[in-house]
Parts: C-alpha cells; structure tokens; sequence
C-alpha cells in the first residue's frame, strides 16, 4: 500500500527543530536559523517532504528550497550554500515513496532538476541518477587528548605556523558582534578578490548571526592591530563546522589561519565537542585539500546528484567561471555588487 507524502514549510512549523535536534544524522545546515537565512537573504522557499502526518510526531523528512531564477531556472536544491544536507529518512520503502514524490514534483512544477547533496546516505541510483559534482570533506576527530591531537598536525608547516603566530604575538578575537563581523567581511573581499569570485553579500552573513545566534562563531587574529584572517564557523550538537575562511595574503607567513583553527580545536574541544567539520573542497583545489590533510583529518568524497527534466543546460557553476575575466576588473562597489545579484541564482 501506498504511504501518503506530505509537504511543509519548517520555518512554520515547530516539528523540524525538534526532529533536527534529536536525528542523529542531522546538521547546521538542516536548521531553522540555516534555512532562514537562505530564504531573508535569497528569497528561497523551504519545504519538508514526510511521510509523517500533520500534528503526528515526526519521523522522517527531506528538506529543499524551491529556487526561481530568470537567468537558472527553477529547481529544487536540498541546500543551497550548503557543503552537505543528508535526507533524513531511514525506512527504504519510505525513501522510495518520498522520492517518487519529487519526481512527480519535478514534472508537475517544470522544474530544470532536483539536487540533494548527501553526505552519509546511500541513494537508490535509479531516482537521482546523474552525479552532477564531487567534492572532498574533510573531518577531525576531537576525542583524543589534546597533544594527541597537535602531534598529528603537519611538523613542517602547521605546528611551525601557530608556533609561529604564538610567537608574534597575534592578536585574537572570537564572538558574534557586529565590529567582528566587519573586520571578517573586509578580510572576506580581499579573498574573494584574489581569486576574481565575488564576495556573498554581507546581509547574507547578518542573517545567519541573527538566526544562528551562538551557534555562529567569528574567529579573528590580528598582527598590531591589523586583522590578518578570520574564520566563520557554525556548531550543531557535537560538531563544529568550518564555513568561511578568509585571510589578508600579505601576512600569511605570521600563520594566522592555522593559529585560529588551533584555536578553534582547543575551545570547541573543552566543551565536547567531538568533530570538527573542515567542510568540502573542490577537487582541483589541490593547495586547499593539501591544507586540511596537514591537520591529520580524514578526507571522504561528497557526491551531488540530480534528477533532470530533459534536455539539461549549463551549471550555474560555470556561470561563475565564464565571468571571472569580467570580476577581476570591476572596481570593489561593483564587485560587491555583483554578488549581491548573482548568488540568488546560482544556489
């Protein structure tokens, strides 16, 4: 017999916080105050899928945001920004019900396709059949003692880099403020500058420290007076993940950004924290993936999958890298700009 599905918004709906707390398989990114920030800042619409009736305790949910965009089309993502978000449905015959659901959204709405992006669970390969992009996660694991930890850390270059910045002295700077947040987001431009993408707008990021609140962290080192990296980072339960990085690159030889991270371990640590969540890289980006192999985590694959309304067109990544020309002259207003306007179509 056929289960019936049903459909939810969860910022309405006081059922998904409390299911999110208590699944084990559960992230950050599977919030109310994740998913809020999404639909403030981009006007995404977030749905849940259930097997679950209305009113009845639930048991199971896969949560997307609807994207409707002139220039991408509309879809459906499960999420948008985010490194990963597990269906959080066990029973397979659940999990087959559920996913025929959404291949009949995708007819019956006209969508372009539907992306989940897995972290742990196995998908039937005949639903989300085209793995349309991989990444590395990597993970630490924080349940050994601290110099444990330190010792398997990279000898030549991050236990010597935090000596280092130990050594100078660096100044340190860690909460949710609205001044930390400015001396992040500067540090964020500079970044995205670098490497010509333009910077999400900083709505974006007051959006997640209002809804985040304390599960939101800005971390800051400083070299006299003058912040010289920072990172952003969000906590669920047992895990800390890295979400944002960004760093001035005339002071990376101080070791600004493994002193935070050590920082980071060693606070996160102290009050149980169990993971610690490096977040995905691209698989090209080899000095990225060199980075958080050097801190002794284990590196897995991240395997997005669509379901596509045929014929198929262009990502909207390569949106992103036929204009890189372009960003790397548009003065800082318009850079900014631009991604003010961009990332609410590319999800």
């Amino acid at each position: 017999m056929a289960l019936t599905i049903y459909k939810f918004n969860p910022l309405e709906d006081p059922r998904w916080d409390e299911f999110v707390q208590r699944h084990p398989r559960a992230s950050v990114f599977h919030t109310s105050g994740w998913l809020g920030a999404l639909n403030r800042t981009y006007g995404y619409e977030p749905v849940v899928y259930t097997a679950s009736p209305p009113r009845a305790m639930l048991t199971n949910g896969i949560v997307f945001c609807r994207v409707s965009s002139w220039l991408t089309g509309r879809r459906m993502v499960s999420l948008p920004f985010s490194d990963h978000c597990d269906p959080l449905v066990e029973s397979p015959e659940e999990r087959r019900e559920v996913f025929g659901s959404l291949e009949r959204t995708l007819h019956e709405e006209r969508l372009k396709y539907i992306e989940i992006r897995p972290r742990s669970l196995i998908l039937p390969a005949e639903t989300f059949s085209q793995k349309c992009s991989s990444f590395y996660i990597h993970a630490l694991d924080l349940r050994p003692p601290l110099e444990s930890i330190f010792r398997r850390f990279q000898k030549g270059s991050i236990q010597r880099k935090i000596r280092r910045a130990e050594r100078e002295a660096l100044g340190y700077e860690k909460g949710n403020s609205e001044l930390l947040l400015n001396k992040f987001f500067r540090l964020f431009l500079l970044t995205r500058r670098r490497h010509n993408v333009p910077p999400q707008p900083i709505e974006w990021f007051r959006n997640l420290l209002t809804l985040l609140r304390d599960q939101l962290t800005i971390r800051v080192a400083s070299y006299r007076q003058q912040p010289v990296a920072s990172i952003l980072t969000l906590s669920h339960r047992d895990t800390l993940v890295y979400k944002y990085g960004c760093s001035d690159a005339r002071y990376h030889n101080l070791g600004g950004m493994p002193f935070l991270f050590w920082k980071a371990i060693q606070e996160v640590k102290e009050r149980g924290t169990r993971t610690f969540d490096f977040g995905r890289s691209d698989t090209g980006n080899e000095g990225l993936i060199r980075f958080k192999d050097q801190f002794g985590s284990a590196r897995s694959m991240l395997a997005y999958r669509r379901i596509y309304a045929p014929p198929h067109r262009m990502g909207e990544g390569s949106l992103i890298e036929l204009a890189k020309p372009i960003f790397a002259h548009l003065p800082d207003g318009m850079f900014t700009a631009a991604g003010r306007l961009l990332y609410r179509h590319i999800a």
